[in-house]
This record gives structure tokens, C-alpha cells and sequence, in this order.
């Protein structure tokens, strides 16, 4: 079997709410342009490439596309890119975006959302995409403070019908409790790959034990973070990828799904090889002293 046959139906499945989703999903933040994600001066995305990109993905398996409306350049807008491609939407296709922070339409970061603009921010993510509900939103934040009136207006929204479920995003554990009193969470967005600090790995072992998906982003970018991968890494991960004639990328993603069966991967891209290459990579199996090896560099980070 080559990667160009390899669907994302290889790397398992996970249900988020009522919802089945291949644990190889795609991530929407790189196809708006050129370069570096929310840099002033990315040249736009190709529309073509990005809507055929789109399109193959959905051809390779994936059912599970990860947005928001602030994803956008110059002249590019994630969601409405994803209308383009996709609709009239399939009925196994899951879209999360996820809301708290906003854009100007220069590109200039505003204050997150309060409880009374999140609803926009939903009816702008609603208006983009084409539909209308949403599959999952997720309440990104900043900081440590209490989210349970940002969540709570979320919950509103939620039995209004406007958004099926709900998940949590760049957050500690007290926010994981602190929402579920309010509703309940079916996934949980954090930065998280080889090299993650020990609260975040306890903190996926906890989502796993809570049934709650645990959906890792910035997997194979690490603290290249915006920027995308290095084209350099550690010895050890170059190691392993010459064992399977696979490229490092396509390592970190494996070993990111070997840590539960609640994990999810989301790696973005606009590039169509690339594209093939992170579908494929949830077909991997790294042998017991692979991952060993791995772990080893995990816990030295």
C-alpha cells in the first residue's frame, strides 16, 4: 500500500458527542496564504490549490476539519474557502471552529470575545460555512481566569440549536471542570506533541480517562508554532523515519496518535503532497522500542 492509497479511515476513530471522526483530521490555519500563519506581510494562498486541497482531503478520508472565522489573509478566508470546496457538506463531515478571539479586517488581533459578542462570532462562523449549526464550537482563551460566563452563553447557544457540541481550547484543567458543570465537553484543544511539558501530558491521560478527546495542536510544528516545522530535528525522530522512509513530520503525527485512542491529530497544510503524507502517517506503527526511544526524548524535553 502507497501513501496515495493510505485513507484517513487507517488511523482509527474517535465519536465526538453523537459524531464518528477519523482520528486524521485537517487543520484549516495555513491554507489563507503563503508562509507564516497571521504574518503581515504572507503573500495569499492560491484559491485553486486551496480548494483542491480541500477536496482531496475529503477524497483521502477525512471527515473531521478544524477552523475558525479568524482564519483569514488578505484575500483569503478559511471558511469561506471551505464553502467553496465542500458544500453542499456530506453527512459524515464534522466542522469544529471555535470562537474567543476576533480579527479586524486588517488582520489586527482584538480582545477576546465577551459572553454578549460570542454569539456573533457564532453567526459569523454560521454565515461563512454555509450552515445552519455547527458541529463543535471551541471557547479558545488566554490566561487563567474563570470561563464560565464565556462558556455559559456558549451553552445558550448550544440549546438554541445554533451549535451541536461543545469543546475547550488552549486551557488548564480547572477550566475542564469548571465547564463541564455548565455542559457537557467533547473535546479539548491544547499545544501538545514531542517534548510537551509533564501538566500536559497528565492533562491528556485525563481527558482520555473523562472519555473527552484530546486534540493536539501545533503536533509537528512544536515551538515553530505559527511559523510551521523546522526542516531540522532531533536525531532520534530522524532515526525512526529512516526506519519507515517516511519524513520526520510524518513521525511526530504517529507517535502523537500512539498516545490514546482519544487523541486526535489536525495537522494543516496547503500543500497537496503534504497533504498525503499526514493522512498516511496514521497508518503508522512505531514498534515498542521505537516509541521508547521516542518517549526518552519526550521526557528530556
Amino acid at each position: 500500500m502507497t501513501a496515495e492509497t493510505i485513507t484517513a479511515a487507517a488511523s482509527g476513530s474517535w465519536t465526538l458527542g453523537d459524531r464518528v471522526v477519523h482520528r486524521i483530521g485537517f487543520g484549516a490555519m495555513r491554507l489563507t496564504q503563503e508562509g507564516e500563519a497571521f504574518a503581515a506581510d504572507a503573500r495569499p494562498s492560491d484559491r485553486g490549490r486551496a480548494v483542491s486541497v480541500l477536496r482531496r482531503a475529503v477524497e483521502l478520508g477525512v471527515n473531521h476539519i478544524d477552523t475558525a472565522a479568524f482564519y483569514f489573509s488578505a484575500l483569503r478566508s478559511a471558511n469561506e474557502l471551505i464553502n467553496r470546496a465542500l458544500a453542499p457538506y456530506s453527512d459524515d463531515l464534522v466542522i469544529v471552529t471555535k470562537v474567543g478571539p476576533g480579527r479586524d479586517p486588517s488582520g489586527t488581533w482584538l480582545p477576546h470575545a465577551g459572553p454578549q459578542q460570542l454569539r456573533s462570532q457564532v453567526e459569523e462562523n454560521l454565515r461563512q460555512l454555509g450552515r445552519d449549526h455547527l458541529d463543535v464550537v471551541n471557547l479558545r482563551i488566554v490566561g487563567t481566569d474563570s470561563i464560565a460566563e464565556r462558556f455559559g452563553a456558549l451553552a445558550d447557544l448550544r440549546e438554541a440549536g445554533l451549535i451541536r457540541h461543545l469543546g475547550l481550547s488552549n486551557i488548564r484543567p480547572h477550566h475542564l471542570a469548571e465547564a463541564q458543570a455548565i455542559a457537557p465537553v467533547v473535546c479539548v484543544q491544547n499545544m501538545y506533541g514531542i517534548g510537551a511539558s509533564p501538566e500536559q501530558e497528565a492533562f491528556l491521560r485525563t481527558c482520555g480517562e473523562q472519555g473527552i478527546a484530546f486534540v493536539p495542536f501545533y503536533s509537528i510544528a512544536g515551538t515553530g508554532r505559527e511559523a510551521g516545522a523546522t526542516t531540522d530535528d532531533t536525531p532520534q525522530v530522524q532515526a525512526v523515519a529512516r526506519a519507515h522512509g517516511v519524513s520526520a513530520a510524518q513521525i511526530r503525527l504517529a507517535w502523537t496518535l500512539h498516545r490514546g485512542p482519544h487523541v486526535l491529530a489536525i495537522p494543516g497544510t496547503g500543500n497537496p503532497d503534504h497533504l498525503t503524507q499526514n493522512v498516511a502517517a496514521g497508518a503508522l506503527k512505531l514498534s515498542d522500542d521505537e516509541l521508547t526511544a521516542l518517549d526518552v526524548l519526550h521526557d528530556e524535553a
